[in-house]
């Protein structure tokens, strides 16, 4: 008996061992340099165990091989491949999309996995078809009224503060999740007090890195198997029971107000949509555009509608406040424009700030949101390499690496909105810059965002300057407990009214 049980003291943690390693070596044997991985984590421990923003973790790996096109990694067990070389990064996400066109995090449609961000194959095609329409000029000229208004009450609202000094994302996102459940969702947040605690839940669940995901890590495509989500029962219900509350509220059918809800019950009210080819052909495939159809995209728009433009817009101000020159040249166009339009923050008047958008460009440059990943749907060999992807195996792509690449970008921590001039944006390769991804799958909402942002900033700077103050972060911490790129423990800076 005790030689047995010794035997099984020994044989259980080998077994264990190599189970959690078992994969280590799948990119040595293919002669593909790979930083070396830890038992159980691969490449992605510190991100697992929370020390470190995840889209970290690939930018580092990205510096530590400057002369290689791809890189192998491991997140947790499972194989990946990160992409360096911008030419190859082009075949993937445009000139070879078709081989590419999922993202490879799918789970249960019954939990919001049937959003645009997350869907895959026929089903995002069918989606990306129907509702790339609702984020055309014309739409969001229409509901350009709903975000300067929730601009002017975000003024308001900071005029009525005493202390200059302020946590500035945190207040950044009461403009942001006021513009988002305006514009998708017809509510009006002053006038709904008790909605603020709850979007506040549902971004501490969602943006939160989920143990969920890796273990999909581990196990490719087990959510999906299982019929699991991604996201707690708690953030599915609220949209579901939002979506069927705006839904009766309006009975059935668009209202007046032109917002995104609107547009959902014009297509939910076809009934069903066919899937396009890229070619034109019309496939067999046809999708019916239910209350959880609308209510995963309800999902979607508002997570990618406020977080990331807070985000960026934060970002942005706390440049501002180190750069003082930068801020007096970005006010005085400011100032010129609203002027030449009467006094008045139009849709018109944004596209004459030029300025305003190297800003932005800057902004998004050196504080990159997220990753990229797609997934490969054939074997695949890489344009320029020896190496070939197995079907269903996952790529990656670092725009923070790229963003700060000084081989792309002279002197990447410095920020200099003069990179994104007319002249020096000429000659750079398209994908040397990566904050919305390119290609096919690009964000939907790009230029909802850029609206959306722009029109806060302006109202703001015509009103207040920003400054630093004694609790101002002079080196940039990032929040290891968030998906995307945030500011750990938040950016204080005093707001000053201008004279």
């Amino acid at each position: 008996m005790f030689q047995y049980v010794a035997l099984t003291l020994i044989t259980v943690p080998i077994l264990i061992y190599w189970y959690i390693t078992r994969t280590f070596n799948y990119w040595k044997d293919r002669n593909v340099v790979t930083p070396k991985p830890v038992p159980l984590f691969g490449n992605w421990k510190e991100a697992a165990l929370r020390r470190k923003n995840m889209n970290l973790v690939f930018e580092e790996i990205y510096k530590q091989f400057p002369n290689e096109k791809v890189v192998g990694v491991y997140r947790m067990t499972t194989p990946c491949l990160l992409i360096r070389d911008l030419d190859i990064i082009k075949h993937i996400m445009i000139k070879d999309f078709d081989l590419f066109p999922g993202r490879g995090v799918e789970f249960s449609q019954d939990g919001l996995g049937a959003n645009l961000f997350h869907a895959d194959g026929e089903l995002w095609r069918a989606l990306r078809n129907q509702f790339t329409p609702i984020f055309t000029s014309s739409k969001l000229k229409n509901m350009f009224h709903l975000i300067t208004e929730r601009g002017d009450k975000f003024i308001q609202h900071i005029e009525s503060l005493k202390n200059p000094e302020h946590e500035i994302h945190r207040l950044i996102q009461k403009y942001t999740m006021s513009t988002i459940a305006a514009c998708a969702f017809g509510l009006d947040l002053d006038n709904m007090d008790d909605k603020f605690p709850v979007l506040r839940r549902v971004d501490e669940l969602v943006m939160a890195p989920s143990l969920a995901l890796e273990i999909d890590m581990m196990f490719p495509g087990i959510l999906k198997k299982l019929n699991s989500s991604l996201f707690p029962r708690f953030v599915s219900e609220f949209f579901s029971d939002l979506v069927e509350q705006i839904i009766t509220e309006r009975n059935k059918a668009p209202s007046n107000r032109k917002d995104f809800m609107d547009l959902l019950l014009e297509l939910k009210n076809k009934g069903q949509v066919q899937t396009v080819k890229r070619n034109g052909e019309l496939e067999k495939q046809t999708i019916a555009i239910t209350d959880d159809i609308i209510a995963a995209q309800a999902f979607a728009f508002f997570i990618g509608g406020y977080e990331t433009s807070a985000a960026t817009m934060t970002f942005l101000l706390y440049q501002l406040a180190l750069n003082p020159h930068i801020q007096d040249k970005l006010i005085a166009e400011i100032d010129e424009v609203i002027t030449k339009h009467n006094g008045q923050v139009t849709y018109e008047c944004l596209t004459d700030m030029v300025y305003l958008e190297q800003v932005f460009k800057e902004t998004l440059r050196l504080f990159a949101i997220a990753d990229l990943m797609r997934n490969v749907v054939v074997d695949y060999k890489v344009p320029g390499t020896d190496v070939v992807l197995k079907k269903g195996q996952t790529v990656l792509i670092s725009p923070r690496g790229i963003h700060h690449d000084p081989n792309l970008y002279p002197e990447p921590e410095k920020f200099d909105p003069e990179r994104f001039s007319v002249e020096n944006s000429a000659n750079r390769h398209p994908c040397a810059y990566l904050p919305f991804g390119i290609g096919p799958r690009q964000c939907i909402g790009i230029r909802f965002a850029q609206i959306q942002s722009r029109v806060g900033i302006v109202k703001l700077l015509t009103k207040f300057r920003v400054e630093p103050c004694n609790n101002t972060q002079r080196k940039m911490e990032y929040d290891p407990n968030r998906v995307i790129i945030s500011p750990a423990g938040g950016i204080y800076m005093n707001l000053v009214k201008k004279s």
